[in-house]
């Protein structure tokens, strides 16, 4: 069984003990998650699509590890303007991993 669930403005194929990374979750280590933005359901018969959403359908995860991606560097400049502008940017993500799959 799989779900296509969306989560910090992003679409993720999950399956039961799944691990993904995602936007940043309230929550600390080992705090279960209930996501409930479904998109789809199936399983090896059955397929639900959501219109948008599966009613009743939901995500449970627990919350492995907060982490933060790889350092992006944003770097701005004007030729001949001497108009240089370095920043750095990492974002906040969470470390799910896929409990349970409940389908409506």
């Amino acid at each position: 069984m799989f779900a296509v669930i969306k989560t910090g403005g992003k679409q993720y194929k999950v399956q039961k003990d799944d691990k993904i990374l995602v936007e940043k979750l309230d929550g600390n280590e080992g705090d279960k998650v209930t996501l409930d933005q479904v998109l789809m359901v199936a399983d090896g018969k059955t397929t639900k699509i959501g219109e948008p959403v599966v009613g009743g359908a939901s995500v449970e995860a627990t919350v492995v590890a907060q982490t933060r991606g790889p350092k992006i560097t944003v770097f701005k400049k004007k030729r001949r303007q001497n108009y240089r502008r370095k920043k750095g940017h990492r974002q906040d993500l969470t470390m799910i991993q896929i409990t349970n799959i409940k389908a409506a």
